[in-house]
């Protein structure tokens, strides 16, 4: 294997430092003990980080945000482990057409779909609810669960289930004692990636949010309308901080190398 030269070396270290900048920024930015957007220059300080608990509109988002995409993520999943079985292990006319369906939400812009949702939910009484912007975030983030397990079932050995059918197992026993199992690293890494996208999904949650429900983005987004302040820093912070456990946990689950180039 041809190894990278310096200038290669060079370049991506450089690629890697631009996408690394802006979020450092905002972790440093976070620790000033300031009134306003400044890097920390009397010595670090936590004051923003304990000013998030004097807001509790921020912290009734963050747990609203919580839920929604637990709930959304779990039933993306239960949706997502069907259809990636019917779609990765059997060949039917429309196969295609269905997994293109499925994937679509990823070629449709967020402001379309939350548009969308927003005219179709108060159409059916649905606007501002719990269950709405459960609906609109299971559809958002359900090619990503999809991929995931659709990934981990494609290519599966079916010996061992074949077995266990010729013994006298049925369906649901074979699926239950074998194939779930061996397609667990899948599911596992597909809800915690929909979870994640959930959670800090903003543009769609604008248009079907109510004061109700509304996100921790949205939350976010309606502070910065009206003042910027070291408060969101501090806050952008722990949510960097929790994508990353997330995302660690993920690689340890399923392997980002498997996510983002399809490594088998």
């Amino acid at each position: 294997m041809k190894k990278n030269g310096p200038i290669e070396l060079i370049f991506h270290t450089l690629f890697i430092l631009f996408l690394i900048a802006p979020l450092a920024a905002v972790v440093l930015v976070s620790f000033t003990d300031k009134g306003y957007l400044s890097i920390p220059t009397n010595g670090p300080s936590l004051r923003w980080f304990k000013t998030i608990f004097d807001y509790p509109g921020f912290i009734d988002a963050f747990w609203m945000s919580l839920y929604l995409g637990l709930g959304s993520a779990t039933i993306a999943v239960a949706c997502a482990i069907p259809a990636a079985i019917a779609i990765g292990r059997f060949r039917f006319k429309g196969r295609d057409a269905i997994t293109g369906f499925f994937m679509s939400p990823l070629m449709i812009p967020a402001v379309v779909m939350g548009v969308s949702f927003l005219r179709f939910f108060n159409q059916i009484g649905l606007s501002g609810t719990f269950i709405g912007i459960t609906l609109a975030h299971t559809i958002l983030i359900m090619p990503y669960a999809l991929r995931l397990v659709l990934a981990s079932i494609t290519g599966l050995p079916r010996d061992a289930e074949q077995a266990a059918e010729t013994l006298g197992a049925s369906r649901w026993t074979v699926f239950r004692r074998i194939t779930l199992p061996l397609i667990l690293p899948g599911i596992a890494g597909g809800w915690m990636l929909a979870f994640i996208t959930s959670f800090d999904e903003v543009t769609m949650s604008v248009f079907v949010a109510s004061p109700e429900t509304m996100t921790l983005p949205v939350r976010m987004y309606h502070h910065i309308a009206q003042t910027i302040d070291p408060l969101i820093a501090a806050i952008s912070t722990v949510l960097i901080v929790v994508t990353v456990v997330l995302m660690l946990a993920l690689d340890r689950f399923y392997g980002l190398d498997r996510i983002l180039v399809g490594k088998g």
